[in-house]
């Protein structure tokens, strides 16, 4: 497989600059990083959550933890993790587990996290397990830079500290 098509056209639609960096088959976004030998902090994932009825797509880097408290605090919600399976019916031009950091293209509200202002680099899944979507700073902000950000995760050797948050 390649970049979903729906991504594909809505980067073709946008008019931003990207490139493919094509890596061997990987399992995970740290994986795909070490694979196509870039810094993990640089791959921006995609983390979908739900509270009710109302999606959430989170968008932090592959070395940073999702945290839930924060988020619910910030969106006065009560936002949990989606299933795999929900994840495969909502992204079904997607493989499982590689779900592009654009939730807009699939219709559901994103927010960021800041600390990805801070990478001159920027790669997010494209859909497969074999490409990532590379784009700068300028690239991303127009990609994501109208959707809501604040500080949703922390490093992933830093989580349990945050637990009681």
């Amino acid at each position: 497989m390649t970049m979903a098509r729906s991504i594909k056209e809505h980067l073709t639609k946008v008019g931003v600059n990207y490139d493919l960096l094509h890596h061997p088959h990987s399992s995970t976004s740290l994986q795909s990083a070490r694979l196509a030998e870039i810094s993990p902090r640089q791959v921006a994932k995609a983390v979908l959550t739900r509270s009710g009825e109302n999606y959430l797509l989170c968008v932090i880097p592959s070395t940073h933890r999702l945290v839930i408290s924060w988020l619910n605090s910030h969106m006065h919600g009560d936002y949990k993790l989606v299933s795999e399976d929900e994840l495969a019916e909502l992204f079904s031009d997607c493989e499982l587990g590689a779900v592009p950091a654009l939730g807009q293209v699939y219709g559901f509200p994103v927010i960021w996290d800041d600390c990805l202002k801070e990478m001159k680099d920027i790669y997010i899944e494209s859909g497969d397990h074999e490409n990532l979507i590379h784009v700068n700073q300028g690239g991303f902000m127009e990609l994501l830079g109208l959707q809501e950000h604040m500080t949703i995760s922390c490093p992933e050797d830093e989580y349990g500290n945050h637990l009681s948050h």
